[in-house]
């Protein structure tokens, strides 16, 4: 009997080891565009508890997680996240950059072979430039195209770069309208629901709002006056509250000023809601990615500076934002049916005219001049002789046919003229290190310091032969405002926090690139990792 009752015992053990752990019913990944990790410090007294803290608390934050790559801005960024690779292997190297064979620049998602979808503009996007699978790829593979996969955001690149090639659909707005659009390369028209959403004009009704802040403006004390000479607002003369947005409109039909202000992010909010509906995303047990890329903080955070009052509100609206995203998830998906994850895709700087003025390193540098100066520099030596055809996201690009070997060859040395090129840029203020192609290609992956941040960043087919880093503190912007792209951990320490079914509470303090993000959800989905992945999977952060 007792040997029956074992058998038993072993049997139901077994069926019950066998039985497959749950997976999502829908993945939510959110990119806050130009967050940094201590905006969630700073800003933490005037959060409520229903949004970040709420992910915070009964999520998994990473303390110290980085971008390992430069250039630190969106579209790499956005790519990078979702692919687990840099752009030496994905090859989204900037925003725009110079096309070697093309000979001029090209967009990171402009596509001549697609058209636009609910547009009257010319020219296409798609994914076509990333060379590598993207987590939402593998999703599709895995399921035999049955989950769904939606991106949507205020800039195409990050709509489209997260969605990955096979996606069911990838929504951005357009300025020029007020309405979400798409590309021929997901569908020949817009589906429904969209239109549907394009039909309530809600941009309309933001649009004639007036933007003052959550709260009284003395309560704002982790943020600067907000009367500051380090801001600019275009089409007011002051870059302070109230912003009247009809006033500033004036007689525009644009809608570009909801890309400036955090009514913006109200809107995809509801996008996002509505996709939810629109899609049926989450509704069986096929794990379905909805990727939300918020913009407006970056193009408020541009103009603004990360110690402004305006950055500051932004977050505490956006905070807002996730609270009724987070309950929508709940309501309609289930509290322990879906896995999210938050990040950003890059920092940003201090505004460089505030830090001299604080008397820490800093500055502006004047890459036009810089041009300029390298041109006249290389002419004493090489009299009427054009070697440069770009200096552009810091590289610069040289024209070949001008140097030995080639058939219409001026005679030049390229050897010669690289440790040219390098002596000067090496001796320009605000220049920190330069480096030219093959040693930067001769590179380990795992180099530590900047020229380890510049070979990950750095595709042997489409970047430039020779690239400088700029020193601590300096922008190639103005004299207001700020922005980002650095190896400096201002532009590279940005927010991860996972959230949901499969996930530890807890915070981690060890170092993290951000590469990481996309094998750990493949571990939690079971589920092949992109291909060109180089990350590993978050362990601490995964419940066993």
């Amino acid at each position: 009997m007792i040997k029956y009752i074992i058998a038993f015992l072993s049997i139901t053990t077994g069926i019950a080891q066998s039985v497959p752990e749950p997976k999502p019913k829908l993945v939510v990944g959110i990119v806050v565009d130009q967050m940094r990790q201590e905006y969630l410090y700073r800003f933490s007294p005037k959060f409520g508890n229903g949004g970040f803290k709420r992910l915070m608390s009964n999520g998994f934050m990473l303390r110290n997680a980085h971008y390992n790559y430069v250039p630190t801005v969106t579209g790499p960024g956005h790519a990078s996240v979702y692919t687990g690779t840099t752009p030496a292997v994905h090859g989204i190297i900037s925003n725009d950059w110079y096309d070697k064979n093309l000979k001029k620049f090209v967009n990171c998602v402009s596509d001549e072979s697609q058209q636009l979808v609910g547009s009257t503009k010319t020219g296409g996007i798609s994914p076509f430039r990333m060379q590598t699978s993207t987590i939402t790829d593998e999703l599709k593979i895995a399921t035999q195209k049955k989950s769904k996969v939606i991106g949507l955001s205020f800039k195409d690149r990050g709509a489209v770069l997260p969605a990955g090639h096979a996606a069911d659909g990838a929504y951005w707005f357009d300025a020029g309208s007020g309405k979400f659009i798409s590309s021929t390369f997901y569908k020949p028209g817009l589906p429904l629901w969209i239109e549907t959403f394009n039909g309530l004009k809600l941009s309309d009704q933001l649009i004639s709002k007036t933007w003052n802040t959550v709260l009284p403006l003395d309560q704002y004390k982790e943020s600067g006056p907000d009367d500051s000479p380090y801001e600019k607002f275009e089409g007011k003369d002051k870059p302070v509250f109230p912003y009247v947005l009809p006033e500033i409109r004036k007689t525009s039909t644009s809608y570009d000023l909801l890309t400036r202000t955090p009514y913006g992010d109200d809107l995809l909010t509801e996008l996002a809601k509505a996709a939810i509906d629109g899609e049926n995303l989450g509704a069986d047990d096929i794990t379905d990615l909805l990727a939300i890329s918020f913009s407006v903080p970056d193009g408020i955070g541009h103009a603004h500076g990360p110690n402004s009052i305006e950055v500051e509100d932004t977050y505490i609206r956006l905070d807002k934002n996730l609270e009724d995203l987070l309950q929508v998830l709940d309501k309609k998906i289930g509290a322990d049916q879906y896995l999210l994850f938050l990040t950003s895709d890059h920092g940003v700087a201090e505004v460089p005219k505030n830090l001299t003025d604080m008397k820490i390193p800093g500055g502006l540098l004047d890459i036009k001049t810089i041009s300029t100066g390298l041109n006249e520099f290389l002419n004493g030596y090489y009299p009427g002789v054009k070697l440069i055809e770009s200096i552009s996201n810091n590289q610069v690009f040289l024209d070949h046919s001008m140097f030995k070997g080639d058939p219409k060859s001026s005679g030049v040395d390229l050897l010669i003229t690289t440790q040219l090129i390098t002596q000067y840029l090496s001796a320009q203020e605000g220049i920190a290190e330069v480096y030219h192609k093959n040693s930067i290609l001769e590179t380990s992956i795992d180099e530590p310091g900047n020229k380890g941040m510049i070979a990950r960043g750095f595709n042997a087919k489409r970047s430039g032969d020779i690239a400088f880093n700029m020193a601590s503190g300096w922008t190639a912007g103005g004299t207001t405002g700020t922005t980002h792209g650095s190896a400096y951990s201002y532009d590279t320490h940005v927010p991860v926090i996972f959230y949901g079914l499969g996930i530890n509470k807890g915070v981690s303090d060890k170092y993290h690139p951000i590469t990481d993000i996309a094998p750990t959800l493949s571990v939690l989905l079971k589920i092949k990792f992109p291909s060109g992945c180089k990350g590993n999977p978050i362990e601490e952060a995964i419940k066993r």
